[in-house]
């Protein structure tokens, strides 16, 4: 198995489009990147811990690569804003690809000027490639929000502008 690290905003829809791809095990809903030692959602949204919500994949590299999954992943957010995702502002909804090992950084940057290069977005993709340096899990009930909680979430991919967004871009085959 192999892990993926990305942050895109609220990670409640960060998980749906990658559960049901193949060679996906498990997507998890979490923290990353920052200095607090296992933050509280309430910590994190402080945008005082450093950490960024993201979600965690555990993949099968036999049955699916990086880049395939960085294709989801480019489908899921607004990959030219830095500064949080839609109406989610600050730090804590910053995005990122967290690599693990040098071929997903070469994969990662490979992706962005691909991106820039296609010319898909008005403005260019600028998420940022970071090391990995660790990631907590988020409390249960964040955990498969779009399953526990799917009136919510439709509301809220739609009342925040991401699946305009990703319609806009993609089509609606990504929600």
């Amino acid at each position: 198995m192999a892990y993926a690290t990305f942050a895109g905003g609220c990670f409640w829809c960060m998980v749906k489009p990658f559960t049901s791809y193949p060679g996906i095990e498990s997507v998890v809903s979490g923290y990353t990147g920052g200095d607090v030692e296992n933050p509280t959602y309430e910590q994190v949204c402080t945008n005082e811990t450093g950490h960024r919500e993201a979600v965690q994949i555990t993949y099968n590299p036999e049955i699916t690569s990086f880049e395939n999954i960085l294709d989801v992943y480019f489908k899921t957010f607004d990959p030219t804003d830095n500064s949080g995702q839609f109406f989610d502002r600050g730090e804590s909804y910053e995005p990122a690809i967290f690599y693990h090992d040098e071929k997903q950084k070469q994969a990662a940057e490979l992706k962005i000027q691909q991106l820039n290069e296609q010319g898909i977005f008005k403005k260019p993709v600028i998420t940022p490639v970071l090391p990995y340096k660790n990631f907590y899990p988020a409390e249960d009930y964040h955990q498969d929000y779009y399953k526990k909680n799917p009136m919510h979430y439709e509301q809220y991919q739609r009342g925040s502008g991401r699946k305009a967004f990703i319609e806009s871009h993609w089509g609606s085959k990504n929600d």
